[in-house]
């Protein structure tokens, strides 16, 4: 958490997490840190129609929100509703580590708890823990695989020689990227891991979130389009607010000129 707390307690860049919708009919809320549940409703998707919510790790800027997204999602918590899913320091506490939500917000929804490597399969959805490097030790990525399609989340994560086999055939990589070129960082990536990532798993599309300070000051497009030019990957830096049509993987290469 060290690396981003100014960014989240500045707000520099916004910190609630992404949101995915329509998987296998099912719309999912990844990392709900500070401004979730606001940031929703100011970029018009409704907390309350969520089914599912995942959380990586047990630092505050992944799962500050999520008690109350589960209150949106169980209708106040009036419904036994949706899904959580979290690592064993998020929902059981790990050591120094969690947990994070309390029993009271955990009595309503499914809860699952996942160590990496685990696989956990809801109708046609297949989610897999990916492992990392990071201060929490329990801490986990998501591969997530429905209708043909992989998107590929690290969370939080140092740069590691196995890394990139968990994120292999993805259509989609997600990254949390904190400080530009190779300014190294305990527990994180820069851009230069990142663009090594990229090269190592050839997604059709690269993104990195999580942008923290140095980095947002630092140009993050900048960044971006050197790795596509280096990798031949488009390469995104997440902006506030953004959206992204997951439908245009499903049809030509060139349609990802919009972004």
């Amino acid at each position: 958490m060290v690396a981003d707390a100014f960014a989240t307690i500045t707000q520099r860049r916004m910190t609630g997490g992404f949101r995915i919708d329509g998987i296998d009919g099912k719309n999912l809320h990844l990392d709900p840190g500070p401004g979730a549940l606001v940031r929703s409703y100011q970029f018009g998707v409704n907390p309350l129609k969520l089914h599912g919510i995942l959380v990586s790790h047990s630092h505050t800027d992944h799962y500050s929100d999520a008690e109350v997204l589960i209150e949106a999602m169980t209708r106040g918590m009036t419904r036994n509703r949706g899904l959580v899913i979290g690592s064993q320091s998020v929902i059981n506490g790990y050591k120094q580590w969690g947990p994070c939500i309390s029993h009271y917000h955990l009595s309503k929804p499914r809860v699952e708890v996942l160590e990496a490597g685990a696989k956990l399969e809801i109708d046609d959805l297949k989610i897999t823990a990916t492992p990392t490097r990071h201060g929490d030790p329990k801490n986990i990525g998501f591969r997530m695989e429905w209708d043909e399609f992989t998107l590929s989340y690290t969370s939080d994560t140092a740069y590691f020689e196995e890394l990139h086999q968990h994120h292999q055939n993805a259509d989609v990589l997600i990254a949390s990227v904190i400080r530009p070129g190779n300014e190294k960082i305990r527990g994180h990536l820069c851009a230069d891991e990142f663009q090594l990532l990229v090269e190592e798993t050839s997604p059709k599309l690269a993104i990195m979130t999580h942008l923290g300070m140095k980095l947002i000051t630092d140009h993050p497009v900048d960044e971006a389009n050197k790795i596509s030019k280096e990798t031949g990957v488009k390469t995104i830096a997440a902006r506030d607010g953004m959206v992204i049509d997951l439908d245009i993987f499903r049809s030509k290469q060139e349609t990802l000129d919009k972004y």
